[in-house]
This record gives C-alpha cells, sequence and structure tokens, in this order.
C-alpha cells in the first residue's frame, strides 16, 4: 500500500520514518515502495530530511512534556501533523493522508517508547502545493463586491495591520524602563480553559503573598492617609464645625437672611403690583351705543337698506349690506352688554319667585339674614364634578346589584345631600326604606333628611317595622316639641321595650321627683342589673329607704364597688361617720369574695370624686383602705408621695392630707415624710394644723432643726413672740450648739427690736458654738445699728478664725469704702482674693471700685486676671461685657458677648443679656437661639418676657412672667420684673396677686434684688417693701 506526498512526489512509506543517523536499511530485505535498498541515495536522503522536519512543530500550549507531533501520544491532543511556524489557511483541504508513527519499536528520533504499529492512522496535512502560490499584494480579492480600499489583497492586510495595532496600548504612561510596557504579549490569542487555569494558580500565589503582609501594609496606608489629611485637609473639613451649626438653622431663619443684592436689585427681583385703574363711562357708553335696539329711520338710509355714502365719488348702495364681524355679529369677540342685562334680570326674577309667598305681591325674606341664606344655597362640596359623577355611577351600581344593602342607600342619599340635591336624597333615601325596611340606620337617616312633619310620619312607619327599636324610639321622642308628647312616645316606647335602661333614664330626666321616683322604682324592677338606676333611686329616696335601695342593689350586683361607695357617702351625709369606715372595709372583704381584683387606681379615683363632692370621711376612708394594696415594701414611700403629689395637682387635698397622714403613722421617725407634709399644710392649710402638725413631727424627730424653725416662724408670724421663743428654748435643748437655732433666735430678737438680747445671744453662740456665720451675723449687726467700730473688731478676729471666709472680706472692704477709705477697700479686696480667689462677688467688688474711682484700665485688668483663674464663669464674663459696654464700647462688649457665648454656651445669664445687647430687628432671633440653648432657664425666659413687654405683647409678656416665677420663685428680679409690668398693665387685683405670691415665695436671689434687700439701709424691710424698691428702680427702657 502506498499513499503520495503532495508537491514532492515521493512514495512514503506505511511505516516508521527513517532516522538521520541511520546509516543504511536492513540489508537483503526489500523496501515497501517495491525497490532494493538504495542505501544513501539522494531520494532517501531528502525523505528522510522532510519526514524528520515534520516530526516536530512547536506545541500551542505547554500542557505536558514536549513530543514531536507525529510521536507516540496517538490519542493525545497533538494528533494531527502541521507545519510548524505555518498558519492554518481557510479554506484547506486534505490532499493526503501521512502515516503517523507511533509503532511497537521504539522510533531513535523518538526518546520515547510509542505505541505498537497496529495502531498507526493516516493524517491529512496541507502543503503550498493544494493552495497554490502565493498571491500578490496588487491581486484582487475573491469578493467582488467589496468596498473601495478593501478591493486587493495589500489593503486587506493593511486593515488588518492597523486593527491589530490599534489593540495595542503605546502611550509613554504604560512604559516602564524595567518592565518594558504593561500590555500582554498573547492577549490576541485564544483564552482557553488552561489558561483560566494557570491564571487562577497565580492570583492564588499573589493572593497569599499579599495576606502576609497586609495587616502592616494597611496599618501603614491609614498612618500615612491620617498624616495627608492632617497636612492638608479638605475645605469641607475645615469648615465642619461651622456648618455643623447650619443644622439648628430654621427654614424661615434661612430663607430670611438677606441676599447678596438686596439693597441694589429689589426692585427688578420684586414682581410689580398689578395696577387697576377705573374704566371711563365714555368707554361703556361706546358699547352700550353697539348693542341698542334702534326704533328710528337714519335719514341716509334707502328703500332697501342701503345708505347714500356722503364722500364725493361714492356710491349709492341700494342694496342691504353683507353681515360683517361687527359687534353683534357672531364673528365678533367682544361682549354683549344687553344680553348680560337680561340674563341678570331674568336670575333675579328666579330668585324673587323662590322667596315670593303665597300672597300675591308679598315675600319672607329676611333682610338681616339675606346674605347667610344666601351662602346657605351655595353647595357646600368641594369635591370634583367628574369625581361627584363617578361616585354616583358607582352607587347606583351598587344599588343594582345589591338592593338589600343599607349603607349603599345611605350613601347614594348623603352624596345627592353634599351636592345640594336635597330632594334627590329623599327619594333615594325613602327608596331605601322600602328596600330595607329592617334597617334602623336607614330609618334614621329618612328621618334626618325629612322635614319635621314629614320625619314624625316617617319615624312612625319606621316604628311598625322596627318595634323594638330604641334608637328609633329615642329619634321620635326628639322630634316632638312638647314634654307631654315626648313622655307619651317614651312610655309608650318602654311598653314594647321595657329592658332599656336607655329608655328609662330618657323618661326618669322628663319626670318630676315623686314621679321619677316611682318611674325608678318600676325601673330597677325591669333592669335589676343598672347600677345608674338603683343609685338614681337612692337618691330620690329617704334615708332608711336609700338603705334598702341600697342594700338591694348589692343584692342583685355584688361585684360593683360604686354601690358600696354610694352607701358610705349616705351614712356620712347623715352623720353616721363611724359606719364609713366599717361600710369601706366590708365591700373591700365582699368584692374580693365576690372575684374582684380590686383594682387601686380607680379606687384613688373614687376617693377624689368623694372629696370633689365634699364626702371628706368617705374619701379618708377609701384612701386608708387601698392606699396600701399593690405596693412593694421597699416603694411605699415614694409611690405614697407621688401619689399625694398627683391629688394635689387634681385639686384633691383631703386625699392628699389622708396620704400623708397615712404615711406618717408608717413612718413615724421620717424627717422627710414629716416636712412634706409641714409644706403641704403650709401652702394648703391653716395655721393650726401646720401648728399642730409640727408639734407632733418634733416630739417623733427632735433632731430636726428645721421643723423646729418652721414652728417657730409660724408663731413669730402670727405674732406670738413669746412661744415662738419658747421653741427656740426648746430646740436649744434638743439640739444644743446648733448654728441654725442660734441665728433663727437672733433673728426673732433683731425683728422684734430687742436688739440688746440679739447681742447676746450672738455673744454666747461665739463662745459655745463659734462659726464663721455667727461671726458674719455678729459683724452685721454691729454694722446696721451703727456702731462701725465694734463692726471691725469682730471682722478682724473673725478673719483671724476663718481667713478663707470670702464674705468676711467683702464686708470689711464693704464697710471700708463706705467711710470712703478707698485705698483700705482696695486692700481688704485684694487680701480677700489671695485667701480666696474662686470667690465671684469678691473679684467683681475690686472691679467696680476700680471702675467707680475712674480706674478703667486697671478694672479691664483685674477681670481679665479673675477670667484666667476662673474660667467659663458666666458671672466675671458679663460683668466684663457690661463695663465695656458702660464705657460706650459696644463694639468690645459684643466681641467679649460672643466669646462668652463660645466658653459658656449653656450660661443663661450670658443669653438674656445678649438678646438686649442686638437690635431691635435681631432681638428676637437672638431669643430663639437662647431658648434652645437654655430652654429652662428662668433668665432666659424673664429675658423673652421683657421682649414681649417691649413690644407691646401684653397678654404673652404675661404668660411668660407667669412661666418665669413658676419655674424659679426663688428669682427676686423676675418678681421684680412681674409687679412691674403689672403696675403699668394689670388690674390692683392682678398687681395684689403678683405682690402675695412673691412673699410667699420668700425670695433671695436675683442681680437687682440683692442689691436692695442687702443694702444695709433695707435691713428690716419686709418682701413686699423690698418688691415694691427693686420694681421702682427698673426703668424699662429695653
Amino acid at each position: 500500500m502506498r499513499q503520495s506526498v503532495v508537491g514532492s512526489g515521493l512514495q512514503v512509506p506505511q511505516g516508521p520514518a527513517p532516522s538521520l543517523t541511520q546509516p543504511s536499511c536492513r540489508a537483503g530485505r526489500e523496501e515497501p515502495w517495491g525497490g532494493p535498498c538504495v542505501g544513501h541515495s539522494v531520494h532517501r536522503l531528502l525523505l528522510c530530511v522532510l519526514l524528520h522536519l515534520l516530526s516536530f512543530r512547536r506545541p500551542r500550549k505547554a500542557h505536558g512534556p514536549l513530543h514531536p507531533v507525529g510521536h507516540c501520544c496517538a490519542g493525545g491532543r497533538d494528533r494531527h501533523l502541521a507545519i510548524s511556524g505555518s498558519r492554518e489557511l481557510p479554506h484547506t483541504r486534505p490532499a493526503a493522508h501521512a502515516l503517523v508513527p507511533g509503532g511497537g519499536e521504539p522510533n531513535p528520533g523518538c526518546g520515547v517508547e510509542c505505541p505498537p504499529r497496529s495502531t498507526w492512522r493516516a493524517t491529512g496535512f496541507t502543503t503550498r502545493s493544494d493552495i497554490g502560490p502565493a498571491r500578490d499584494a496588487n491581486d484582487p480579492v475573491d469578493d467582488r463586491h467589496a468596498p473601495p480600499g478593501k478591493r486587493t489583497v495589500g489593503d486587506q492586510m493593511k486593515k488588518n495591520q492597523a486593527a491589530d495595532d490599534d489593540d495595542e496600548d503605546l502611550n509613554d504612561t504604560n512604559y516602564d524602563e524595567f518592565n518594558g510596557y504593561a500590555g500582554s504579549l498573547f492577549s490576541s490569542g485564544p483564552y482557553e480553559k488552561d489558561d483560566e487555569e494557570a491564571d487562577a494558580i497565580y492570583a492564588a500565589l499573589d493572593k497569599r503573598m499579599d495576606e502576609r503582609r497586609k495587616e502592616r501594609r494597611e496599618q501603614r496606608e491609614k498612618e500615612e492617609i491620617e498624616k495627608y489629611r492632617m497636612e492638608r485637609p479638605k475645605i469641607q473639613q475645615q469648615f465642619s464645625d461651622l456648618k455643623r451649626k447650619l443644622a439648628e438653622v430654621t427654614e424661615e431663619e434661612w430663607l430670611s437672611i438677606p441676599e447678596v443684592g438686596d439693597a441694589r436689585n429689589k426692585r427688578q427681583r420684586s414682581p410689580r403690583y398689578e395696577k387697576l385703574t377705573p374704566v371711563p363711562d365714555s368707554f361703556f357708553a361706546k358699547h352700550l351705543q353697539t348693542g341698542e335696539s334702534h326704533t328710528s329711520v337714519d335719514p341716509r338710509q334707502t328703500q332697501f337698506g342701503g345708505l347714500n355714502t356722503p364722500y364725493p365719488g361714492g356710491l349709492n348702495t341700494p342694496y342691504p349690506g353683507g353681515m360683517t364681524p361687527g359687534l353683534m355679529t357672531p364673528g365678533t369677540g367682544e361682549l354683549d352688554m344687553r344680553k348680560i342685562g337680561q340674563a341678570r334680570n331674568t336670575l333675579m326674577d328666579m330668585r324673587l319667585s323662590q322667596v315670593s309667598d303665597s300672597v300675591s305681591g308679598q315675600t319672607v325674606v329676611d333682610p338681616k339674614g339675606y346674605l347667610t341664606d344666601l351662602n346657605s344655597m351655595i353647595p357646600t362640596h368641594g369635591g370634583d364634578i367628574n369625581d361627584i359623577k363617578k361616585a354616583r355611577l358607582l352607587l347606583k351600581s351598587v344599588r343594582e346589584t345589591n338592593p338589600h344593602h343599607p349603607p349603599a342607600w345611605i350613601a347614594s342619599a348623603r352624596l345627592e345631600e353634599v351636592t345640594g340635591k336635597l330632594q334627590v336624597a329623599r327619594n333615594l333615601i325613602m327608596k331605601g326604606t322600602e328596600m330595607c325596611p329592617k334597617s334602623e340606620d336607614v330609618w334614621l337617616e329618612a328621618a334626618r333628611l325629612q322635614p319635621g312633619d314629614t320625619a314624625k310620619a316617617v319615624v312612625a312607619q319606621a316604628v311598625r317595622h322596627l318595634p323594638q327599636s330604641v334608637r328609633i324610639y329615642i329619634r321620635a321622642a326628639e322630634l316632638e316639641t312638647d314634654i307631654r308628647a315626648k313622655k307619651r312616645v317614651l312610655r309608650k316606647a318602654l311598653e314594647h321595650v321595657p329592658n332599656s335602661v336607655r329608655l328609662w333614664k330618657a323618661a326618669v330626666e322628663l319626670e318630676e321627683p315623686e314621679d321619677a321616683r316611682i318611674m325608678l322604682s318600676r325601673a330597677v324592677e325591669c333592669c335589676p342589673t343598672s347600677v345608674e338606676l338603683w343609685l338614681a333611686l337612692a337618691r330620690l329616696e329617704t334615708y332608711e329607704n336609700a338603705r334598702k335601695v341600697l342594700n338591694k342593689a348589692r343584692e342583685n350586683i355584688p361585684t360593683d364597688r360604686h354601690i358600696w361607695v354610694t352607701a358610705a357617702k349616705l351614712e356620712e351625709a347623715n352623720g353616721n361617720t363611724q359606719m364609713v369606715e366599717k361600710i369601706i372595709d366590708r365591700a373591700i372583704t365582699s368584692l374580693r369574695a365576690n372575684g374582684v381584683e380590686i383594682n387601686r387606681e380607680q379606687w384613688i379615683q373614687d376617693a377624689e370624686e368623694c372629696d370633689r363632692a365634699g364626702s371628706v370621711a368617705t374619701c379618708q376612708a377609701v384612701m386608708r383602705a387601698v392606699i396600701g394594696i399593690g405596693i412593694e415594701e421597699e416603694d411605699r414611700k415614694h409611690t405614697w408621695m407621688e401619689d399625694a403629689d398627683s391629688c394635689v395637682a387634681h385639686n384633691a387635698l383631703e386625699c392628699a392630707r389622708a396620704i400623708y397622714a397615712y404615711a406618717l403613722q408608717v413612718f413615724p421617725s421620717k424627717k422627710s415624710v414629716w416636712l412634706r407634709a409641714a409644706y403641704f399644710e403650709k401652702n394648703h392649710g391653716t395655721r393650726e394644723s401646720l401648728e399642730a402638725l409640727l408639734q407632733r413631727a418634733v416630739a417623733h424627730c427632735p433632731k430636726a432643726e428645721v421643723l423646729w424653725l418652721m414652728g417657730a416662724k409660724s408663731k413669730w408670724l402670727a405674732g406670738d413672740v413669746p412661744a415662738a421663743r419658747s421653741i427656740l428654748a426648746l430646740a436649744f435643748q434638743a439640739n444644743p450648739n446648733s448654728e441654725e437655732i442660734w441665728l433663727a433666735a437672733v433673728k426673732l430678737e433683731s425683728e422684734n427690736n430687742e436688739y440688746e438680747r440679739a447681742r447676746r445671744l450672738l455673744a454666747k453662740a461665739r463662745s459655745s458654738a463659734p462659726t464663721a456665720r455667727v461671726f458674719m451675723k455678729s459683724v452685721k449687726l454691729e454694722w446696721v445699728l451703727g456702731d462701725t467700730a465694734a463692726a471691725q473688731e469682730l471682722s478682724e478676729e473673725a478673719l483671724r478664725h476663718y481667713e478663707d471666709f470670702a464674705k468676711l472680706w467683702m464686708m470689711t472692704g464693704q464697710m471700708q469704702e463706705q467711710q470712703g477709705l478707698t485705698e483700705k477697700a482696695r486692700d481688704a479686696y485684694t487680701q480677700g482674693l489671695k485667701k480666696c480667689p474662686h470667690s465671684t462677688p469678691l473679684w467683681l467688688l475690686l472691679s467696680r471700685l476700680e471702675e467707680k474711682i475712674g480706674q478703667l484700665t486697671r478694672a479691664r485688668a483685674i477681670l481679665e486676671k479673675s477670667r484666667l483663674k476662673n474660667p467659663k464663669n458666666p458671672g466675671l464674663w458679663l460683668e466684663s461685657v457690661r463695663l465695656e459696654y458702660r464705657a460706650g464700647l459696644k463694639n468690645i462688649a459684643n466681641t467679649l458677648m460672643a466669646k462668652a457665648l463660645q466658653e459658656c454656651p449653656n450660661s443663661g445669664v450670658l443669653w438674656s443679656e445678649a438678646i438686649f445687647l442686638e437690635a431691635r430687628p435681631q432681638r428676637k432671633t437672638k431669643s430663639v437661639d437662647a431658648l434652645k440653648k437654655c430652654e429652662h432657664d428662668p433668665h432666659v425666659l424673664l429675658a423673652v418676657a421683657k421682649l414681649f413687654w417691649s413690644e407691646r405683647k401684653i397678654t404673652k409678656a404675661r404668660e411668660w412672667f407667669h412661666r418665669t416665677v413658676k419655674i424659679d420663685s426663688d428669682l427676686g428680679d423676675a418678681w421684680a420684673f412681674f409687679y412691674k409690668f403689672e403696675l403699668q398693665h394689670g388690674t390692683e387685683e392682678q398687681q395684689e396677686e403678683v405682690k402675695k405670691r412673691c412673699e410667699n415665695a420668700e425670695p433671695r436671689h436675683g442681680e437687682l434684688w440683692c442689691a436692695v434687700s442687702k443694702d444695709i439701709a433695707n435691713w428690716q424691710r419686709k418682701i413686699g417693701e423690698i418688691l415694691v424698691l427693686v420694681a421702682a428702680r427698673i426703668k424699662n427702657t429695653f
């Protein structure tokens, strides 16, 4: 068997290819092509070279050990022969077959064992002879319809080369000196499964190598980024603190910010208002003439309607002119005033005919209510006409689909009512009563839509269909105007429905007491489970009968608490108060026996109702019975105090008093409970009840100094000075060497002009209980009595013992300043600041002293030094601002205020001052900012009240004054401004109320208040007198 090699003319044997190193063939053996072996002949040599070259080709991918093509591996991927380096051309065909060696004998040119000879097979390959010679660049392409530029082989090669060049990125940015261009050399090649596997392996290796230094690299990158951002922050970060405040700007404030060109472009930006000018009468007269009817003939008119033309050269027109788009023709766009007037007259005739009476010429128009009647004629619906039509069609469909559906008829009637078609609504609802005669709602709707007499007929018809309907009977009674008719209807209803509590209640309300009692007797028989009917009957009966009625009610309804409470109130009302406690106890026991849970909150509400009704014993008994139910032992005190406060808020004072009394029985040694009870009696009780409570309090808590002092003060305010002294004497025995009691005794004597006794008491106190406050009171007593020398001696003695007590230094300096000794006063303040550097009043006194003598620079330096030693101190910042403002340096004052608000953003004193530093237009905005920062600060609330006062908003100002004194009743300035406000805009009653409330509050703080109350000249003045003096000093220049 022979096959030819294409293009060579050689005969290829079907066996292994001879090797180049083989010296000769086997001797004496005939070769397969039929001739003897010629040894090293030319043909054999050429054949060996050709086959050896074809045995080796470059593998496309390194997927395994490289073997020459045509070697063993007959089942591998390189099974087809191909010329190394050649490209596969289109339209190739197998021209010949070669036998692929893979024989059983080893191939000398291949170092790998080959398969047996039986597995050899022919494989096709292509040579140049099959595809012809190479084509010239100018040869035409096979496609006869190729576009210009692609009709020759050379053109197509240029296009392909340009396309290949476009795929490469040869930019300088893609070039590296070491690695060259970053592009892949084999990017245009096919991407096969083995390529994907190799990429996955490399990616896994890269990932593994990357994880080894991941943490250190990420930390380094993070540090580098932070360092870069710190060195070069973004503009957004630089202004983040300022932008954060924009969140507090409201939409109104943002819109109120003026534009850049407000002053110049306001006229261009604001739209011009439309100006309306009255139309002259000549205009109306002209249009009326064009639309009026003519009754005379123009003398120029010809026989057939034409007009003689007066102009020379004109022609007589014997025929009437054609229709032109003038004022009266359809082609015009003008209004026909005559037709409008006629339509108006027609409408007026219709209105008059609607309101006309049956008597000719007489009308029933109400002149005063004419406009109201016109408004009632306007439909009240606000929906679209299309929506109404859709709803009408939808409801019609519902009615036709389910005619026995009552809501459909009711909705249809109400839709027509809303659209103003009342008669249509009535017709629909009456049709609904025919279709749904057993529907209570339909009959009630029909009665509502019909007028009076017709509605009665409708209700009567409804009763025939629904004789057990309570609502229809109630509606029938409401339609009656006569009391007798109402009674008759309700009695008829009770005959049909005797077990209706609503009907019985309605019938009883129309009767007189005696008849009502008789009806209620029958009502409780028909409705034995109605608590309201039993209680109503008990109220109308006598005491004995009422007890019987309540006993019967309790038998029929053993689970209702109201019957027991009413029984207790009945006993209390008839003077049998000893039974009240027993009834309430029995009530608790009985209800528990019947399985009723005792709800503490409900019983407390019942007690509050009894308190408001005047049944004091009942409310107290209820409180004592239920106050301890359902409360843990450790929560009793806290819960009871909250309950007492709640009762006070609900104006149930007796309930609160009962709670305090019960709490004192459980906690007799608790000072806080006694204090709460004492304050309650002071605010809501009498002086006798307060003194009785305090006597019991000091007996149980003798070490509570405040209770002794409250008792002594109560006696002193009542004018019983000896009793106050005796109470203080007992307090000395229980609390020897008590500073508070010593000072209270001194105040009692000094207020009653017993100065010598006060001095002796202070002397004893200094010897037995020497404290800084005792020395201060001693110095003050001598100072106010005019003995300045003794006061200075006591001051020096006190400072030797208590040099860190700032008030002693202040009093010493003030006494020196009062005598005109400026240097000594300055020395006293300076020494005091050395000992007490954190005393704000001392810094203020020294600064004001320097300002008073004209040393403004020194005063400013003192305040700066004080702010350094006492940062974030609102009082020092406020004095610094006021110092500059008094000096006339308003710009500096505003700058300092801005700095103060930055350092103390939550200071109400600073915000209240900042409001009035602004111009009037900006004060309101500033007050809003102040309220956001200090919503519950009394100084800010006072500033807002003053702001409303300055704007003459009296009601709002009074409201904010009330709010201020409620939040902080100890602020004397608030009371003074409130009283000044009432002096100008209030009545005498309001002025006295403010004054009385101020006296009860006893304020002790406030800048203006302390300036007057601590003045030596006013040391004996009462709270009311000080209030008047402070209000007189206020100048409402704000």
